[in-house]
């Protein structure tokens, strides 16, 4: 089924207004490949009753379908590495010095997908305050507008190919077999709260954050959009807090006020 020129710009303002994802002309045929089925299955013989059925109810579970569908999700445990290990050898080690009085380490993974990033946190973060880590509040907020990711990083169960970069020492620590799968032991499950939310929303958080993940999320994004983000992203943050962003993403250089410290790595000056 091929999408009209009408259509595909009626869907492409539905999704930049309700969730500020920028859809180019160069998405029409991932936008037809995805939801064609669908739009067959309902009886539809184009696109736009469908996406006319979308708008009439924007929080249910028929727009739910829509996101879902929209967003690509592959992600695995410790991708893009030198993240993480710019965590261990540098950051982390500096927090909790920094913290030791309060012992409160605030991260957010924002986009958070199926809960790959936060567990690879939560694991560091285990790992490195061993028996201390009773002493310490180290829960990770990790957010996402898909419900359908968020249900998956929920239950903690994960195919082997997406522990391929794991330490077998980790895997071993934080993961049961269960079948052809892995999953995650309770303790560290706990240490990662899930929440449905949209960047393109007010931010209303009680405190700051020592640390923001969002990796591979503003390529979704237009520069008015992305801008608006990345400033309450600044808000949010404490002052000398990160940002890490994914590695085809950049922040030009004193923007908003972030000062580059690495690859896709900056700091709220």
């Amino acid at each position: 089924m091929k999408i009209t020129h009408e259509e595909f710009k009626y869907v492409q303002q539905m999704a930049y207004n309700q969730f500020g994802i920028y859809l180019t002309d160069a998405k029409r045929s991932l936008i037809e490949n995805r939801f064609t089925n669908i739009v067959q299955a309902k009886g539809y013989e184009s696109f736009m009753p469908y996406f006319e059925s979308l708008k009439k109810d924007m929080h249910g579970s028929e727009m739910s379908e829509f996101i879902n569908r929209l967003t690509t999700n592959h992600t695995y445990f410790f991708r893009e590495e030198k993240h993480f290990d710019f965590l261990r050898e540098t950051l982390l080690p500096a927090l909790f010095r920094q913290e030791s009085h309060s012992r409160d380490l605030r991260i957010w993974s924002a986009g958070c997908s199926s809960g790959e990033e936060a567990f690879t946190l939560a694991m560091i973060i285990d790992d490195m305050l061993g028996d201390k880590k009773h002493l310490w509040d180290t829960t990770i907020l990790a957010t996402d507008i898909s419900s359908k990711v968020l249900e998956k990083a929920n239950a903690g169960l994960y195919p082997k190919e997406s522990l391929n970069n794991i330490n077998p020492i980790y895997r071993n620590r934080y993961f049961e077999i269960m079948g052809d799968l892995y999953q995650l032991k309770p303790a560290l499950r706990k240490e990662v709260v899930f929440r449905k939310f949209n960047l393109t929303h007010p931010f209303q958080f009680k405190k700051t954050f020592h640390i923001i993940f969002c990796r591979n999320v503003l390529i979704y994004f237009d520069k008015a959009s992305k801008e608006a983000v990345l400033t309450k992203f600044y808000n949010s943050l404490n002052h000398g807090g990160y940002l890490f962003i994914g590695h085809s993403e950049t922040i030009e250089n004193g923007s908003i006020g972030f000062k580059f410290v690495g690859p896709s790595i900056y700091m709220k000056e």
